[in-house]
């Protein structure tokens, strides 16, 4: 291997060029660091590009701990309170990057993710920082206080390694799993990981609901004491849509989700219903507050037929407790290709939640995706990604 310019080592080598690694890179080189950015693809920032439909939900707003799921809840709370949202859209519109905030306190791009991906190398150049794109990683090591990367046909030695690789999620944009990998073998423990933000699949039995492929409605989603009112989408091979996407992280195999349609309706809806309109039908009534296509469906499946005014007043309080809490197993999930993230991860059990550096291995640190930390849907990871990736960039 042929040394990167001879044999002085780098301050910091940052595996990895994505949301994390670019801008934990930038901030240790403008802190006078000297640092080298590497990357296995042939460009920086692939998943940003993706990202929000191409326009890059880069934070939101309503950023809090709770907003994340960690086996330690506590772990995210440092880094997210020293930068904070308003701390990165202060950047963006230091760059004249122009902006909006959809629902939920989601922020987006006004034109491109590309925007944003530039912003992060203009913010690498500023701090001098080295990227290498394309060259596969190969051997990595430690020796004489100084980590060693072979890259391509070169090596690189440093004072401080930081892992920024992500996780598995989309591998068809190059995701691995070899962040864990290395962690493990500097000793670093790893929470199992799971495909997270991702579409579940339904069993045969519930084919019916696979004729509703493309229909999509407002419902409150639950597994466990989890609960999140967006929408769901019917697919193909089960159910999706941002509700879904959220409760996936949540969801483990064996568990029931629930769906509750019609969320704005209140106890005794139906036999209210039955005596202000007796002659009109439980399809009529669903039909003005769903799909029709998902109304006929539901109904099928209630098996009530006819006029509301033939129910019973029973019949109609068994069907309003269906619709509030509507039963689907899952037999799974549509897996790392289809999640939008990675749940689990480095354990942060060995991470001080101030700097993301090892406890038991000195300049070794873990930021982003690759730690055991996941957000919710909407922008949320994104600002993970930025304030563990400031936390390190200040500690290198």
């Amino acid at each position: 291997m042929t040394p990167l310019h001879g044999h002085e080592p780098y301050d910091a080598i940052v595996l990895g060029a994505g949301a994390a690694g670019l801008f934990c890179a930038a901030t240790a080189g403008q802190r006078g660091k000297r640092v080298l950015l590497l990357d296995h693809a042939e460009q920086p920032g692939k998943k940003i590009l993706i990202s929000g439909g191409g326009r890059c939900n880069f934070t939101n707003v309503d950023t809090a701990p709770d907003r994340y799921l960690s086996s330690n809840a506590h772990f995210a709370k440092s880094a997210l309170s020293r930068y904070r949202p308003a701390d990165f859209i202060e950047m963006v519109e230091a760059y004249g990057i122009a902006w909006h905030e959809k629902t939920l306190g989601q922020l987006f791009c006004d034109g491109s993710a590309r925007q944003i991906v530039a912003m992060l190398l203009e913010e690498c150049a500023k701090g001098d920082v080295e990227l290498v794109c394309g060259e596969a990683l190969g051997e990595i090591g430690h020796a004489d206080g100084l980590y060693r990367v072979d890259f391509g046909e070169r090596s690189a030695r440093a004072k401080a390694l930081v892992i920024a690789t992500g996780g598995p999620s989309i591998p068809k944009m190059g995701a691995t799993g070899f962040a864990y990998d290395l962690a493990r073998k500097f000793g670093l423990k790893v929470v199992q990981p799971r495909p997270a933000l991702v579409p579940l699949t339904l069993p045969g039995e519930e084919a019916l609901f696979r004729d509703l492929s493309g229909v999509s409605t407002e419902v409150i989603a639950r597994a466990g004491r989890a609960a999140f009112r967006e929408a769901a989408l019917f697919t193909h091979r089960g159910l999706s849509g941002p509700s879904i996407l959220q409760i996936s992280s949540y969801w483990k195999r064996g568990d029931t989700v629930t769906t509750q349609f019609l969320p704005d309706r209140g106890e005794g809806w139906l036999r209210d219903l039955k005596r202000e309109r007796p002659r009109t039908t439980l399809r009529k009534v669903l039909s003005e507050g769903l799909p029709e296509r998902l109304a006929d469906v539901l109904c099928e499946k209630l098996g009530l037929t006819g006029e509301l005014g033939a129910m019973t007043d029973k019949a109609l309080a068994a069907a309003e407790a269906r619709l509030a809490r509507w039963p689907f197993l899952p037999d799974g999930s549509e897996g790392f290709a289809k999640a939008e993230v990675t749940a689990g991860g480095i354990d942060t059990a060995g991470l001080s939640s101030k700097t993301m550096e090892a406890g038991k291995v000195p300049g070794l640190f873990a930021i982003g995706e690759a730690v055991d930390v996941t957000g919710w849907l909407g922008g949320y990871n994104f600002q993970w990604a930025w304030a563990s990736a400031r936390a390190a960039g200040l500690a290198i």
